[in-house]
């Protein structure tokens, strides 16, 4: 029998209970869908605080300084920096505004609001599959694959885009992978209740592989759209979390050729640039080629989205806006500038 790992119990972010918990779709956008109203003000809200964090300071800043010029290109750096941009991201932004400051002698608000915008928006167009792909219809069952540590929200998202998927029509089936805590188990099992979608689970210490298997043969059997599977996060034992995971993802390609079709790193936006650096971890372990961003109503340090597209350059799709079990939205980086520069 498999060894079961003790882990620290971390508790996911709490669930919000509604009036209904599966809310009447009618008259309301897809999941899939541009960004309508409803989405914009809830996003808009999601960013608040990373708004004032970010836009606030450079706003006071100016209020201060007037305008900026060599001599102060310098606070300006330290300001980005402590809005959890990053250092290096930091760095190539201020280059282009001192290439600019070089040609004008210095620069108004409007003048660095239009140049911070446009290198925003440069840096986070990390070329990415359209959103749609997970909207694609297939013969079989599309996977994706979550990894991600304990307490960041994974279980949550997952639970979330389950409720989501459901909602929208479609079939969706739970693989709690795992195995190594009973609280994940649980606590997946919890949102598969809730959300009325069907899980696979087994024993504490079982083969997190051969949970993979049973979900998967169970989806093609009853014809399922989406499967969406849990994984470990043991990142102190780099060899078997690497070696779990990538028997996992042979497990999904020889049921289900191409699959998993994300591979789907869950990050936690409220700590900022340690979501970085726990995400350049995870790439020594396997290939990621998506991100889900959590708790990004919460913080002021969303500025890490910023980061992460420069130092990763793997697109964000999910993210987390709010408690509740329909507070999960596709990234729009189109959208996020906009807000984040909205006056």
């Amino acid at each position: 029998m498999p060894v079961v790992e003790e882990e620290p119990v971390v508790e996911e972010e709490p669930l919000v209970e509604e009036e209904t918990s599966i809310k009447d779709i009618n008259n309301k956008s897809s999941f899939f869908d541009p960004y309508d109203e409803e989405k914009k003000n809830k996003f808009k809200s999601a960013i608040s605080k990373t708004k004032e964090g970010l836009w606030g300071k450079i706003n006071r800043f100016f209020t201060a300084k007037n305008k900026i010029d060599i001599s102060t290109i310098e606070e300006l750096e330290e300001l980005l920096i402590s809005s959890d941009i990053g250092v290096s991201t930091t760095i190539k932004i201020i280059d282009s505004v001192e290439a600019y400051v070089e040609k004008k002698s210095y620069l108004n608000n409007d003048e660095l609001r239009n140049i911070l915008k446009n290198e925003i928006i440069n840096i986070i167009s990390v070329d990415s599959n359209d959103n749609q792909l997970l909207n694609k219809n297939q013969n079989t069952p599309y996977v994706i694959m979550f990894v991600g540590v304990n307490g960041v929200g994974k279980t949550t998202t997952i639970g979330k885009l389950a409720n989501i998927l459901s909602k929208e029509g479609k079939k969706v089936i739970i693989g709690a992978a795992d195995t190594f805590r009973a609280a994940a188990i649980e606590q997946l099992s919890v949102w598969a209740d809730r959300v009325n979608v069907p899980i696979i689970k087994q024993k504490i210490g079982s083969d997190p592989a051969s949970v993979v298997y049973d979900t998967l043969q169970s989806a093609i059997s009853k014809n399922v759209d989406y499967v969406l599977l849990d994984t470990a996060g043991r990142l102190h034992n780099k060899i078997n979390l690497m070696n779990e995971l990538l028997k996992i993802k042979n497990v999904c390609s020889k049921l289900i050729p191409n699959s998993p079709n994300e591979l789907v790193l869950a990050l936690d936006a409220s700590t900022g640039q340690n979501a970085l650096e726990q995400a350049k971890r995870f790439l020594e372990v396997i290939d990621i080629n998506y991100l889900a961003l959590t708790k990004l109503d919460g913080t002021a340090k969303g500025g890490v989205v910023i980061g992460i597209c420069d130092q990763l350059n793997i697109p964000i799709k999910y993210i987390g806006v709010g408690e509740s079990i329909d507070d999960l939205q596709l990234f729009d980086k189109k959208q996020f500038v906009e807000s984040l520069f909205e006056d």
